[in-house]
């Protein structure tokens, strides 16, 4: 576990895997009538309380500041709360597999990000990656899903605002990142205020009725939040260890893995430009994560 811990790349996969789990599992959670606001709180209050109870037991605790509570709440919506709702809401329509290939995005935008707020500048090379995965997202957005089922533009438009959401976070944690404040403890405060703000929004909603299927389905909810609560905890982790950008790129692993599970073991089918438009988009990828190398 120390050698993952230490090893950026390590991190990366371990989170990447384990991100790839969420739109697999979202799927069965919301074809069973849970809606996506109340599968996104799970997520949030069930990682936020075993992190919190982790540090408990660890002792490992720092007193509540100003800064960190701006830090949980502003993290708590743009990198958790949006986004899930975003992925729980497009899933149905999408598909598990086509859902996670909008993670692959985040890279990118992350990157371009970084080059508007002066965070990094790319090379030559980092500007080729962004307009060729460009071209491939732009290619898997016109598939709009699964063979045979093609979804509303309007899904495939909110689709494309997940990895907005988290390329926004993935810059804000870097540049606002309390000092002396461990990744854990960042994890499960912010988990916290997201399952705050997603209560509120069901309550207010009328959707508090949807918390009566979860008993239903207690294998889903326990191996979401298993997924969730370890996925976080080396979430932070890499943040710290590997920086923004390459955080990012958690969205390859994740995407694969989606697809994977959604092909394999959910049924799903995507027509062979789906497939075409991933491997262009998988080639700016790696042109970009080379960029960042030589950048590094």
């Amino acid at each position: 576990m120390t050698r993952i811990w230490q090893s950026a790349f390590a991190l990366l996969l371990v989170t990447g895997a384990l991100l790839g789990l969420t739109p697999p599992l979202g799927k069965l959670a919301t074809e069973n009538g849970v809606s996506p606001a109340v599968w996104a709180f799970v997520i949030s209050f069930g990682a936020g309380a075993v992190l919190l109870c982790a540090l408990l037991v660890g002792d490992d605790r720092t007193a509540l500041t100003a800064h960190r509570l701006r830090y949980y709440v502003i993290t708590a919506a743009v990198s958790y709360a949006v986004p899930n709702l975003l992925m729980f809401s497009v899933v149905p329509h999408l598909g598990a597999g086509y859902t996670g290939i909008m993670f692959t995005l985040s890279p990118v935008v992350t990157l371009i990000l970084s080059i508007l707020l002066g965070v990094r500048r790319p090379n030559r090379l980092g500007i080729i990656g962004i307009a060729v995965g460009f071209v491939g997202a732009v290619i898997v957005a016109t598939t709009r899903g699964e063979a045979g089922r093609p979804a509303d533009l309007l899904w495939v438009a909110a689709g494309l605002l997940i990895p907005v959401s988290l390329a926004a976070g993935n810059i804000y944690r870097t540049m606002d990142w309390p000092e002396n404040t461990g990744p854990i403890e960042l994890a499960a405060g912010s988990h916290l205020a997201a399952a705050a703000m997603l209560l509120a929004g069901i309550l207010l909603s009328g959707e508090a009725g949807s918390f009566a299927t979860l008993p239903g389905m207690p294998l889903l909810v326990l191996a979401q939040v298993a997924a969730a609560s370890s996925m976080f905890a080396f979430f932070f982790r890499l943040q710290a260890v590997g920086g923004p950008v390459y955080l990012s790129q958690i969205g390859y692993v994740g995407a694969a893995v989606g697809l994977a599970i959604g092909v394999l073991f959910l049924g799903e089918r995507y027509s062979a430009l789906t497939w075409i438009g991933a491997a262009i988009l998988a080639a700016g990828v790696f042109m970009t994560t080379k960029a960042q190398n030589q950048a590094g």
